[in-house]
């Protein structure tokens, strides 16, 4: 193979690759606010109603998946956990990691 046709395949694959991260950050931006999440998280996870309240802006993503789970499982039944129980119920795996790969990546 060429070394343009090497080129143009990387270009290529790196172009897909960023317009599917894209999707999943917009994926995760509609699921937060769809999921309610702002209701006590405020907008971007930036400004919580309650000082209680984390502010979930660029946390850790596998650190925000797993307390979500953790919560919807019970495993995680500290503080306000269970105001979340009920939020994260009907949250799939892959919303929770979209979520959080959202927030992860807000500044």
């Amino acid at each position: 193979m060429s070394k343009i046709k090497i080129l143009l395949l990387g270009a290529g694959i790196s172009l897909a690759a960023s317009f599917s991260f894209s999707a999943v950050a917009a994926d995760g931006a509609a699921l937060y606010t769809a999921k309610n999440c702002q209701t006590c998280h405020g907008a971007e996870g930036k400004a919580p109603i309650m000082a209680m309240y984390p502010k979930l802006n660029g946390q850790n993503k596998e650190y925000l998946v797993a307390q979500m789970k953790d919560i919807k499982s019970g495993a995680r039944n500290n503080g306000m956990s269970m105001a979340m129980k009920a939020m994260t119920a009907t949250v799939t795996d892959e919303e929770f990691e979209a979520i959080a790969d959202y927030l992860s990546k807000v500044q």
